[in-house]
């Protein structure tokens, strides 16, 4: 017989917890079964809750976990994995150790180190961790007073610890993983001890740059796809672009059409060397590509354009589907734009000028008749529709409580 349904966040995982000392062996019945929903409502992104799921690969023993939740995330290409542990046994601190009450056992935590360090990965490198995280459940009620808990304060200092779970405490475990759920993927990335994607997160934070270059004439176009070569005049280079280690076409509409190839950017290529040529007044920069990669899509104009050339990053090459979007600087506009961009695909980027070497800021981020934008002067997110003020968040937020921030704006968007 069943003791109680569980329901995990807004989203529909349902724990099922058998009667008695059968607390520590869950039976799940996932919320594709019940709701037809396997992702996020809003982001699309898969969800994932699995029973005792039987892990292999790995270097030492295989791993067998109560309940083994992964979440997808849109921007990187593998999961965040979390293991939830049932136990029904407490701690409740008669030898003096524990004065601030009722908590898990400390071998059960031991138990959770166990499986972290143990659910490694490798592709094409080093290790790194499989799981961000992992968590006793155990069978107490007092959530409020449990929050001054060490083993409660772990959870957001190693991402280790443990939760009260019973039929009427729920409260931590629900709020906990409606977190998880709704976080970015930088936010989940930034709390974890060295897990799956540390290095590739850490590469991606060094900002690998990319000169993108406006292809506005035939013999451009065809000696950088023939000879793998972009040539630029060196009077016209900014500052920084000694920076890149990518260069990337953006093939202007002139050239699209007397070629017949696509308008927009579509390729790039890692730099393999770079030769001067010319005097004084005339001379030019020669950039030398490895191989030209090609983008999973075009990143199309819609009505800007680029002049002479401008500096970004591979990562936003990569997720860019509009010309405006390569355009962004801040941490604040790309962490704003990637949580917009985590609700909807539709979100159109409008600058102060249509030319991108000439702008000078992002007016706003568009979402039908909805616009976001950022007074970085007032320190405020305004949320509109149709030009009239929603919601005004401060932008101190979106580093304090991104989550909150995700929530709001998506309450907005989605309250239809």
């Amino acid at each position: 017989m069943v003791a109680f349904l569980l329901m995990f966040g807004v989203f529909g995982p349902l724990f099922i917890l058998p009667k008695g000392k059968q607390h520590g062996s869950f039976s799940i019945s996932l919320f594709t079964q019940l709701y037809g929903l396997n992702c996020h409502p809003q982001t699309n992104e898969k969800i994932i809750l699995s029973y005792q799921k039987n892990i292999h690969s790995l270097p030492t023993v295989s791993q067998k976990p109560d309940i083994f939740l992964q979440i997808e995330k849109k921007g990187v290409d593998y999961t965040y994995n979390y293991v939830f542990d049932a136990k029904y046994r407490i701690d409740f601190g008669l030898d003096g150790k524990n004065p601030v009450g009722p908590g898990p056992m400390e071998d059960d935590i031991n138990t959770m180190h166990r499986y972290r360090d143990a659910l490694v990965v490798k592709s094409g490198g080093p290790y790194e961790r499989h799981a961000f995280g992992a968590y006793v459940l155990f069978p107490w009620f007092d959530e409020e007073n449990y929050e001054n808990h060490p083993c409660y304060k772990s959870i957001n200092e190693v991402n280790i610890g443990g939760f009260p779970f019973l039929p009427n405490a729920t409260k931590l475990v629900e709020r906990f993983v409606e977190r998880l759920v709704n976080s970015n993927p930088e936010e989940l990335q930034e709390e974890g001890i060295l897990p799956r994607g540390s290095i590739d997160y850490w590469e991606s934070r060094q900002e690998e740059k990319v000169l993108v270059v406006s292809i506005n004439k035939r013999e451009l176009y065809l000696a950088a796809k023939q000879k793998r070569q972009v040539t630029i005049h060196a009077g016209t280079l900014r500052k920084g672009w000694e920076r890149a280690k990518y260069v990337s076409l953006y093939v202007t509409r002139p050239v699209s059409k007397e070629l017949s190839v696509e308008n927009g950017i579509r390729f790039y290529g890692e730099i393999d060397r770079i030769d001067l040529q010319g005097d004084q007044g005339q001379m030019f920069v020669h950039f030398h590509v490895k191989a030209w990669q090609t983008l999973p899509h075009v990143i199309r104009p819609v009505g800007y354009g680029i002049q002479n050339h401008l500096l970004t990053s591979i990562n936003l090459l990569r997720q860019a589907e509009e010309l405006p979007e390569l355009f962004m600087k801040s941490n604040e506009e790309m962490k704003l734009w990637r949580m917009l961009r985590r609700l909807t695909s539709k979100v159109r980027t409008t600058l102060d000028s249509t030319t991108l070497d000439r702008a000078k800021k992002i007016l706003a981020y568009q979402i039908g008749f909805y616009s976001v934008d950022l007074d970085t002067d007032k320190g405020e997110i305004h949320v509109s529709y149709f030009g009239e003020r929603q919601q005004t968040i401060p932008l101190s937020m979106l580093e304090k409580e991104p989550n909150r921030v995700f929530k709001i704006l998506r309450d907005i968007l989605f309250k239809d």
